[in-house]
């Protein structure tokens, strides 16, 4: 039987790799300075080019999770940003402002679990924009961690996304 810190150590592998998946995307771009940024200064996250009114935003298919929790979370997304006011388009293909692709992860044992998640916007140009990233505590399981992640937990990781997409939309 695997110990805890066997069982952690295999979660933090996973999420790992999650992380290093999202990382193919393109390169943000920097946003301008007047006389350039400094040396060494954090990256900041170019401002929306389309005004927060007019932006309409297509979510890819989720990678890394299953069917189902993909499917419920997509819907809990859908019906946070209606409440804040996000246009979503949900047709595959659809003319949108901005794509939102996510990576999403999950570890845990019988004392707790994790799902970790990652969403890219990218702009109609494939230029990715902005990247929230999350860690959502959901109750431990035996067995497969995706079993954790309940209504709850999949409500709250759409709230802090649609939260963090609508302040990066209002930050021109």
């Amino acid at each position: 039987m695997p110990t805890t810190s066997t069982r952690w150590a295999k979660g933090f592998t996973a999420a790992a790799l999650l992380l290093a998946i999202a990382a193919c995307g393109p390169t943000p771009r920097p946003p301008s300075t007047v006389g350039g940024a400094a040396p060494g200064a954090p990256a900041v996250a170019p401002a929306p080019a389309v005004p927060a009114a007019q932006a309409t935003f297509a979510f890819e298919p989720f990678t890394g999770a299953p069917g189902n929790i993909a499917d419920d979370l997509s819907r809990a997304i859908g019906t946070k940003a209606r409440v804040e006011g996000l246009t979503l388009v949900r047709r595959v293909g659809a003319d949108a402002s901005y794509r939102v692709k996510g990576y999403l992860s999950a570890t845990g044992d019988p004392s707790a679990s994790a799902i970790f998640y990652v969403f890219d916007i990218f702009d109609a140009n494939g230029v990715r924009m902005n990247r929230i990233t999350g860690t959502e505590a959901a109750p431990g399981v035996n067995g497969d961690p995706w079993e954790s992640a309940d209504s709850d937990t999949l409500d709250r990781i759409a709230a802090r996304a649609v939260l963090a997409i609508k302040a990066w939309l209002h930050s021109r």
